[in-house]
C-alpha cells in the first residue's frame, strides 16, 4: 500500500515535469554546442544545435499532451532557448566567419543576441493567441546555423547580412502561425 502510492506519487512527478525535463535537456545541449564551439569543434557544434532545436521542438507538444502548461515552463524555455538559439547560433557564426572581420565583428553577434532576447521577453509578456510575433529564436537560430555551412561558399558580407537579418525579423512586427 504504502510503496503503490509512492510509486504513484512519483509518477505523477514526474509527468509533471516531463517538458521542464525536455527543456533543460535542451539548456544542456546548447551548453555542450558552446563547448563545443569554444573548443574548435564548429561541426560537433553545429550539430548540437539540432539537437537542441529537436527537443524544444517537443517540449512543448508533451507539456500541452500532458496537460501541464504553466507560466515557470514558458519562462524556462524563453531562458533556455536564448542560450540555445541566441548565444550558441551566434558563437558559432563568429568562430566559422566572423572572426576573420575581427573585434567590429563582435558587434554583429551581439545586435543578433539581444534581438533574440527582446523577442523572448515579448513572447513572454503577450498573450498566447496562436500566433508567433516575429521569427521565433528557434528557426533564426537554425538558419543562421545552417548558413555557417556555407563558409566556403559566400563572401563574408553575406554572412553579416543573414546574421543582421535574423535579428531584425526577431523584432520584426509580422505574426506567424504556431504549429
Amino acid at each position: 500500500m504504502f510503496l503503490s502510492h509512492y510509486i504513484d506519487h512519483t509518477i505523477k512527478k514526474i509527468k509533471s515535469q516531463a517538458a521542464n525535463m525536455l527543456t533543460i535537456l535542451n539548456l544542456g545541449l546548447g551548453v555542450a554546442s558552446l563547448t563545443a564551439i569554444l573548443q574548435k569543434e564548429l561541426q560537433l557544434g553545429l550539430l548540437l544545435i539540432f539537437l537542441a532545436a529537436f527537443t524544444d521542438r517537443f517540449d512543448g507538444l508533451v507539456a500541452r499532451k500532458l496537460n501541464i502548461e504553466s507560466e515557470f515552463g514558458k519562462q524556462l524555455d524563453s531562458l533556455c532557448d536564448l542560450i540555445s538559439f541566441g548565444v550558441a547560433p551566434a558563437f558559432l557564426m563568429y568562430e566559422s566567419i566572423l572572426h576573420q572581420l575581427g573585434a567590429p565583428s563582435l558587434f554583429y553577434i551581439i545586435i543578433y543576441i539581444a534581438c533574440g532576447a527582446i523577442r523572448l521577453a515579448k513572447f513572454n509578456i503577450t498573450e498566447n493567441n496562436g500566433y508567433f510575433t516575429g521569427l521565433p529564436i528557434t528557426v533564426a537560430g537554425v538558419i543562421l546555423t545552417l548558413f555557417t555551412l556555407g563558409a566556403n561558399v559566400f563572401p563574408t558580407h553575406v554572412f553579416i547580412y543573414v546574421t543582421i537579418g535574423m535579428a531584425l525579423l526577431m523584432v520584426g512586427p509580422f505574426r506567424v502561425k504556431k504549429m
